[in-house]
């Protein structure tokens, strides 16, 4: 069971040995790659020519392009269904309020000020542990309130790097 929200429109669809059932209603479809961005269907005896722009696998985030026509389509399987249902979707992680050093070590870079808007996956800082260069970055959309350390800074674990 997954559910896709295509362009702002949500879907249910299954798979079976049958093949597609959207909505409670079954179609029929071939399907047959030509690369590995390229594909060709044939559902209900119409053919589309499906292209992948982009795809975000860990977001589960993709944009395809269907006989010339671009669709954003946004996934959620049966895990992120019933995680759902039990009101533990990751809409709390898009509360996050500040950053955390994940480790003890040293603040080499310093990418945003505050005022700065960032978005999730933006890089925020660069900590230096274990003679490792460790990119900390944001884990949602927010705007940077406060810088709480300085660059050359030294850190310890769980110690407040950003506020937003």
């Amino acid at each position: 069971m997954y559910k896709a929200t295509v362009n702002q429109t949500t879907f249910d669809i299954r798979l079976d040995a049958d093949g597609l059932i959207v909505n409670d209603t079954r179609f029929q479809c071939n399907l047959l790659q030509i690369s590995d961005e390229n594909f060709h269907i044939i559902l209900e005896n119409k053919s589309y020519s499906v292209e992948v722009v982009s795809a975000d696998a860990q977001a589960k985030s993709f944009c395809f392009k269907i006989n010339g026509k671009k669709y954003v389509v946004d996934l959620k399987d049966k895990f992120d269904l019933l995680l759902e249902k039990m009101g533990m979707n990751n809409s709390a992680a898009n509360k996050i309020n500040s950053i955390k050093a994940p480790m003890p070590g040293m603040i080499i870079d310093l990418k945003v000020k505050e005022g700065d808007q960032v978005k999730a996956g933006d890089p925020l800082l660069i900590l230096e542990a274990m003679k490792m260069e460790n990119v900390i970055k944001a884990l949602g959309d927010s705007i940077v309130k406060s810088l709480k350390v300085k660059k050359g800074e030294s850190v310890e674990k769980n110690q407040v790097l950003i506020e937003f």
